[in-house]
């Protein structure tokens, strides 16, 4: 289970820094493996935000968005072998090949969408290979060179960052298997995900959770906390149409055809442009039940949206409790 930190998009200068801790700190006690930290043209570095979070917390583990078009592969493996030397703590990295057209256009990054998959698999091999090589790394492909170069200070094997990726599209899933990441989806309802516990690349799921004891309890917190927002739901129509991210198309799909559902799967949030992933709403016992099924089809890490309070992650493992219960019964 990895918990998600906030933007600073979204949260006032003066009260952002306090407001990573706090959300890194209730992460941490609530048995968290870790926490990721986004990146974009619009937000903060995210390796300044992870090192908020390295010196305030004790071993809870980042999960920074990596894109290529912003550092070279060096730079990325010698923030990962300086944290791991200063703080004795490990980091995932969460490849990302960038989905929204605007953005990669003000880089001048013309790079086609499986291109860009096929670069970030050259680009997160030399990571890879400059973290645990013992020597020097010598890499020649297509879109990255490098010559006999060495990891200084090197990075301790424990320490080797779990790397994840994208798998919503083929060329995402493609890239997870060259790279033995994990493909994280924004997924469909349990019940239209496919079985993949034969699947050689280990997979994971993006869901917001907002459990209690009573469905209408639950219910009436979901809208109270996302309430309808034509500004966002207009900001979401143009994103559409900027971005070429397949997990983007799927889900804006998704939440036409389960818009009159009333099963936990819930999609509103991401049509007001409030966050990225679906929500799982309802009683404890009805959402553990969705994520047991995610669980039998083979997905194994659970990336959690931005908790808005310490109480609302204690909700998420009580329901993350019983569905253990159920894994195991």
């Amino acid at each position: 289970m990895f918990c998600t930190s906030p933007q600073s998009s979204a949260v006032e200068r003066s009260a952002y820094v306090q407001n990573v801790i706090d959300v890194a700190r209730w992460t941490e006690e609530a048995g968290c493996e870790g926490i990721l930290v986004y990146t974009d043209n619009s937000l903060l570095d995210p390796w300044l935000v992870t090192q908020i979070i390295l010196q305030n917390t004790d071993r809870l583990c980042p999960l920074v968005a990596v894109q290529p078009a912003y550092m070279h592969p060096y730079a990325v493996a010698k923030m990962v072998s300086s944290f791991g030397h200063l703080y004795g703590r490990r980091l995932y990295l969460n490849m990302v090949a960038g989905g929204f057209k605007n953005d990669l256009a003000a880089l001048n990054d013309t790079t086609p969408h499986d291109k860009r998959y096929a670069r970030l698999v050259e680009y997160t091999t030399i990571i890879q290979e400059l973290l645990k090589a013992p020597g020097p790394v010598s890499y020649h492909g297509e879109f990255y060179v490098v010559d006999k170069l060495r990891m200084t200070p090197p990075l301790t094997p424990e320490l080797a960052p779990g790397i994840l990726v994208s798998g919503s599209s083929e060329a995402g899933l493609t890239a997870a298997a060259a790279l033995g990441a994990i493909a994280i989806k924004y997924p469909q309802p349990a019940e239209c995900e496919p079985d993949c516990r034969e699947n050689a690349v280990q997979y994971g799921v993006r869901v917001g959770i907002i459990a209690r004891e009573d469905e209408a309890a639950a219910w009436q917190v979901a809208h109270e906390r996302f309430p309808e927002d034509r500004k966002g739901q207009l900001t979401h129509q143009l994103a559409m149409k900027t971005s070429d991210s397949v997990w983007h198309r799927q889900l804006s799909q998704m939440s036409q055809e389960t818009k009159e559902s009333r099963n936990p799967y819930w999609l509103w949030p991401f049509e007001n442009y409030k966050t990225f992933c679906p929500y799982l709403v309802g009683s404890y016992e009805r959402v553990a039940a969705e994520i047991n099924r995610y669980i039998e089809r083979g997905y194994l890490t659970f990336i959690l949206d931005i908790p808005p309070t310490r109480e609302e992650l204690e909700h998420v493992n009580i329901v993350f409790s019983k569905a253990r219960q159920l894994v195991a019964s």
